[in-house]
């Protein structure tokens, strides 16, 4: 296996106009450097992999592909790495359910992806743990670039035109397409290019600190509790009011999981959402009636509307003491903003001032809002803001929600000196 040879961007007599700079050519990829090698499908094949991999040099490319929205979970259905010296691997983790091996040889390597924390998760399923990462997402945010998928950092920063029509497709195919492979390869074969391009750029803007911050926050996020009530993300629910509706959403999403978990399928695929809401408007008392509605209509849900039934019966033959809750479950988060005024009207006041701080940052770091400090935090600390609220209080408060040294070495004393002139006004 050997190393890429990113194509260099053809020279242009275009010049820059005095209004505007000249486009980048952009040059389009469409094969890997390396061709598309057998998929890694064995314990065998990827012992060899791990042995080359070892024997390489340099940083190591990584991505993962899911079937979100198809089927149920987040489950990797395509491992793909890259390194100098080694060439890329595209590893089946269904035939090859562990990669510590992997882990084990790249200790203290650094692992380049685009948009880590959503794949470290699902490699960490497969046992393949980075000790380090370089997110090319997470950096291009800090940078301020207006568009932060790969295939846009990809052209602004390398010149190239990566294809990203494979991008929503069925992973946990078998066979996987050879055109679904070359893309798979393609996508880690610009991660490291990408990476030292970046990097030059971090160190250039005085944010290479910030970025290694950022990078470990993401690589030691811990998984996210359990979401409480999570049916009550089933979209369009909140345009009902009754709490007999509400527990039919609840039934009918808790029976459409327990079909998909069993099918192994995306729930929005055994039952749209609009057709949970829609029987909650209903509320019908048979399957004549259930299945009279248009979305019920359909053939695979006709099929299975006794159970959906049964679902809504359980619901409307609750007594009032079970129905759920309009409000939902309780939680020590501030209200929403909207409400402060009314509530707390000097909360209001610090939110205003605290926004106001951070937008100015913003602007003058080209960093976006949200990646100077969680909203969350700014919401907690404007809510219930430390006593005294001095910048030292204010750092610990922040600390304590998560927040980087980075964000509280710029935020600290800027929003305890908004905070004290709300006070005196």
């Amino acid at each position: 296996m050997s190393s890429a040879t990113i194509p260099p961007v053809p020279p242009t007599d275009d010049a820059p106009t005095d209004d505007a700079p000249a486009a980048r050519p952009v040059v389009a990829l469409t094969e890997p450097a390396d061709g598309v090698g057998p998929v890694v499908d064995t314990p065998a094949a990827f012992a060899r992999v791990v042995e080359a991999f070892a024997a390489g040099s340099g940083p190591v490319a990584a991505d993962a592909e899911r079937a979100s929205g198809y089927r149920y979970g987040q489950r990797t259905y395509l491992v793909q790495v890259r390194r100098e010296g080694a060439g890329t691997a595209l590893v089946d983790p269904v035939g090859v359910p562990d990669l510590s091996p992997l882990t084990e040889a790249l200790r203290g390597t650094e692992f380049v992806l685009h948009a880590a924390s959503q794949d470290l998760p699902g490699l960490a399923e497969q046992r393949l743990v980075p000790d380090r990462v370089f997110d090319t997402e997470l950096a291009a945010r800090l940078l301020g670039f207006e568009r932060v998928g790969l295939a846009a950092v990809v052209a602004e920063v390398l010149g190239l035109g990566l294809a990203k029509e494979h991008s929503a497709v069925d992973w946990s195919t078998r066979p996987l397409p050879p055109e679904w492979l070359r893309y798979a390869a393609l996508d880690v074969e610009v991660l490291v290019p990408l990476r030292e391009a970046l990097g030059e750029q971090l160190e250039a803007a005085g944010k290479a600190e910030w970025a290694a911050e950022e990078f470990e926050a993401v690589r030691t996020a811990p998984a996210p509790p359990p979401r409480e009530d999570p049916w009550r993300r089933t979209s369009g629910t909140h345009t009902l009011r009754d709490p007999r509706r509400l527990a039919v959403v609840r039934s009918l999403w808790e029976a459409r999981d327990l079909s998909a978990r069993k099918r192994d399928i995306a729930p929005g695929r055994v039952l749209p959402d609009r057709a949970i809401v829609a029987a909650a408007q209903a509320l019908p008392r048979s399957v004549p009636e259930l299945v009279a509605l248009p979305l019920f209509a359909g053939k695979g849900t006709r099929r299975r509307a006794a159970a959906w039934q049964r679902a809504i019966d359980e619901a409307l033959a609750l007594p009032e003491s079970a129905l759920p809750s309009n409000r939902g479950p309780r939680t020590d988060a501030p209200p929403p903003p909207r409400a402060w005024a009314d509530r707390n009207p000097e909360a209001a006041a610090r939110l205003e001032a605290a926004r106001a701080v951070v937008q100015e940052l913003s602007t003058e770091l080209s960093v976006p809002v949200e990646n100077l400090l969680q909203p969350d935090a700014l919401r907690r600390v404007c809510w219930t803001p430390p006593r005294p609220a001095d910048a030292e209080h204010v750092a610990e408060f922040l600390r304590g929600r998560g927040a980087r040294e980075w964000q509280i070495g710029l935020l600290a004393e800027r929003l305890s000196a908004a905070f004290a002139e709300v006070t005196r006004s």
